[in-house]
């Protein structure tokens, strides 16, 4: 297997796993806690939202590394 080949498919199978995780994590707040019908703004991620979060930016910094890889070779 060629080496471009091998990075091109990480990069696209890093690409659709990182798109599935940010669709599986919660939505933000609505546009109406912009404007202060929310009391609460800024809340912690807990379990399995704080573990997709952080999948999610592994999976962006691997995309980005595969994506800078493929530049050089």
């Amino acid at each position: 297997m060629n080496l471009n080949l091998f990075i091109s498919i990480v990069t696209l199978v890093s690409g659709i796993l990182m798109i599935i995780c940010i669709l599986l994590q919660q939505r933000g707040a609505t546009l109406g806690a912009g404007f202060g019908a929310s009391g609460e703004l800024y809340t912690t991620r807990r379990g399995l939202d704080k573990s997709l979060f952080d999948v999610t930016i592994m999976l962006a910094v691997f995309f980005i590394m595969s994506l800078v890889a493929g530049l050089f070779l």
